[in-house]
């Protein structure tokens, strides 16, 4: 059997808070078209019990995100250089978009705005996440 060690423990964790931010907005996103015809009252709920599991979800992306760079060495001068350097700069700023766009999803009161600011936020994510894996 192959060791699991702290790089496996690490990496896992990034994958998983990957998995629920990203993948549970793609679920939410349908489940609230069918909650709206069906069970409009539990919109609501249904946003709320996820972003219990979402916010921390992201905050361990951050962290471990940050770990991933000190352990790859990437953050010490020069290792950052060329298209690596420009891609992690895209995708923090992605990064950024995606938990501010689901942040202002949270509070917006209008539909409309509710739907722009949830799609910057999944589309964030989406190009996060293929930065992330181009990175790999």
């Amino acid at each position: 059997m192959l060791p699991i060690d702290l790089d496996v423990i690490r990496v896992t964790l990034h994958v998983l808070a990957a998995t629920i931010w990203v993948g549970g907005q793609i679920v939410l996103v349908a489940l609230v078209w069918t909650l709206r015809r069906k069970a409009p009252e539990a919109v609501a709920p249904a946003a709320r019990a996820y972003a219990w599991v979402a916010w921390p979800a992201f905050a361990v992306l951050i962290l471990t995100g940050f770990w991933n760079l000190q352990v790859s060495g990437r953050m010490i001068p020069g290792g950052m250089a060329g298209g690596y350097g420009t891609t992690l700069v895209v995708k923090m700023v992605l990064v950024v978009l995606s938990g501010l766009g689901a942040a202002l999803h949270t509070f917006a009161k209008r539909p409309a705005f509710k739907g722009i600011w949830g799609a910057v936020g999944l589309l964030g994510a989406l190009g996060a996440l293929l930065l992330g894996v181009s990175m790999g």
